[in-house]
Parts: structure tokens; sequence; C-alpha cells
């Protein structure tokens, strides 16, 4: 029987999720390094899944969690603008800190919108679920959009494509960040938009152990260039203002918006 995220109450999806063979679901969408994709998700469940949020207000603080949602928030509602019934996607959602914070704003401006988040992580769907009933959360991975897409619609009404898909802090976790891009394009309308905002090169190496980090961020010039060959309109600024505080560092934070 089919299953709707967004009627589940947290025990109903835990069960649902404990049915899914996370290594032959992996490799039908066929995903890239399983063995490193179960090591970040082990991660995520272990350390990271019930004190995210913690987490993201500690390297930011709410002053700076909430320039980057409204940065975020910004961009997407720039033009082109989105339709009153617009559908949006935070792609590697995690707890859906940002993705909960991002749609009550939007919101205000397109009460008629719709929300998705997907993620690898079993643990980050169940917290995501237990913060709001609007938003439908299913499981994916970033490089293969729209298999997760394909494969989500035997529990979830998810759309095939996306007004608007955004990302915050998530790239850096990503072994080919050139699939990704080509991933997100995949399921962009024609008149869509994608928004991430994530680390520039910093020198945090404890982030690869403690974070889970693959990449130790990313210069906005190489972003620019990778995602070019995905998307025809591509700007990638630094966000001034905002940076990840820590061990007595900061790195900044750059945002890339990107258009068919």
């Amino acid at each position: 029987m089919a299953i709707r995220f967004s009627n589940l109450s947290d025990s109903t999806l835990e069960r649902y999720l404990e049915t899914v063979d996370l290594p032959s679901l992996l490799r039908e969408l066929d995903a890239q390094n399983i063995n490193l994709l179960f090591s970040e998700i082990k991660h995520f469940t272990e350390k990271e899944a019930e004190k995210r949020d913690k987490i993201v207000v500690s390297y930011f603080g709410e002053d700076g969690v909430k320039q980057i949602v409204n940065a975020i928030v910004t961009r997407l509602t720039s033009q082109p603008r989105l339709g009153l019934h617009a559908q949006i996607l935070d792609m590697g959602a995690g707890s859906g800190f940002f993705t909960v914070r991002v749609a009550h704003k939007l919101k205000e401006k397109l009460p008629n919108a719709s929300f998705y988040a997907v993620d690898a992580t079993p643990a980050m769907l169940l917290a995501i679920a237990r913060k709001a009933e609007g938003i439908i959360p299913f499981f994916g991975i970033a490089e293969n959009i729209a298999g997760s897409i394909k494969e989500a619609k035997n529990y979830a009404n998810v759309p095939e494509q996306f007004d608007a898909v955004f990302s915050t802090l998530m790239l850096h976790h990503c072994p080919d960040i050139c699939k990704v891009f080509h991933s997100i394009r995949e399921v962009l309308k024609p008149s869509g938009k994608a928004v991430i905002v994530d680390l520039c090169t910093h020198s945090f190496k404890e982030f690869k152990e403690d974070m889970g980090d693959i990449h130790l961020g990313f210069d906005p010039g190489q972003i620019r260039k990778k995602a070019k060959k995905a998307f025809s309109q591509v700007s990638v600024k630094v966000l001034p203002g905002i940076c990840c505080e820590s061990s007595g560092r900061s790195a900044q934070l750059f945002i890339a918006t990107a258009r068919p």
C-alpha cells in the first residue's frame, strides 16, 4: 500500500524507513562510492541527527542563521518570480533546520507553495517529519534526484520537476559536485531556479572527522565554472558578514544562483 509522508506519524514513518533496503536502493540510484555514503549516513545518524540544529546555531549564531535564510528567500523570490503554487525542494535537507525557516518565510509571500525535502539519512527525515506537517520528506541522493523521486512515488506524492531547488551547507558532503549540478538541472522546470549556500575554502581539517565533511569548502570561482556545465545562467557571490566560526577560526559562505 502506498504511504504518503505528509500524513505519517513519526512512528509510521519510522516503520516505513525500517523496511527500506538501503544497499539495494542506493545501487538502484547508481550511487557512487556506496561505502563512503554509508559512512556519511552513519555519521549523521549517530552524531548529528538529534543535535544538528544546535550545531548549526553554534557555528553561525542566530543572527547568522537569519541572514542565511533571508539571502535564500531573497533569491528565490527575485525575478523570474515563483508562481503562487510553486513547488520547492530542499536538497540534502538534513534535520530540516533551514527547510522549515525558508518555508516559513516564503509562505508569507506564497501561501499556496508546496515544500519537499530530500535526504539520504533516515534519521534526518524523521527529524523533518517531527518539525513540520507541511513539508514532505523523502529518501534520496543529491547526485540522482530524478531517480530518487521515481522511487519516492511508491510512497509519497512528489512532483517530477520543481519551480525551485535550494540547498544549504550540503554540497561539501558530495563527492561529485558536477554530478549534483546536473542532477538539480534535471529536476528543474525550464523557468526554474536553484540557490545553493555553502562554505568557501577553509582549513578546518577537523570537520572531516567531526562533521563528516568531504570537501573543505570551495572556491567560488570553481563553483561557478562547474555549475556552468549544467546551467546557462550562474551567479556566485560571497555572503558578506556571515561566517562559520570554529576553533577560533572563521570561514566565509558563498551563495550560488543558477537557472537552466
